[in-house]
């Protein structure tokens, strides 16, 4: 017998075993989906990004920005989701490509704020338009996609509940 033709057990779920015989596998595990659909966009926007010469992390982090601009950069680690480590790298890189400035708090001398400058600003509508480009590449509609976000954020909320 074959490794194909073979029952291999590779996830299980109560009394239902997935084998690669049944068709069962991976992809019914939510994470898993969750996963390569996250690949997938990041993929996706690569190219698009790449227009606006533009990473998906520095993009996340612009966007917060045209949301909240003048922002600490522990208001965009809450924000974007990523920790300090990871975000100050890439406002000291989004700050080299002259997209956003760090300037001294005016309340309190000892911390930054990330302000847009003139360039981010006008990078923000080229940059956004990149959201139809992708909904045109894609089978489900706008309203789904406002549950399926809607869903993520809810799990999201769930999952760093302590």
């Amino acid at each position: 017998m074959t490794v194909t033709e073979q029952s291999i057990p590779l996830t299980s779920v109560g009394d239902e075993t997935a084998s690669l015989t049944t068709g069962k596998g991976l992809s019914d595990n939510v994470c898993f989906a969750l996963y390569t659909a996250s690949n997938a966009l990041v993929r996706a926007y690569r190219p698009l990004l790449e227009r606006c010469d533009l990473t998906y992390p520095q993009y996340l982090v612009m966007q917060a920005l045209w949301f909240e601009d003048d922002a600490s950069l522990t208001a965009l680690s809450l924000a974007t989701r990523l920790d300090l480590g990871t975000l100050t790298p890439i406002v000291k890189r989004l700050e080299a490509k002259g997209l956003v400035a760090r300037k001294v708090d005016l309340t309190d001398e000892r911390k930054k704020v990330i302000s847009v400058t003139a360039a981010g600003v006008a990078l923000k509508q080229e940059a956004l338009a990149l959201k139809q480009v992708l909904l045109e590449k894609v089978s489900i509609s706008e309203q789904e996609i406002v549950q399926l976000r809607d869903l993520c954020l809810t799990l999201t909320h769930d999952l760093n509940q302590k």
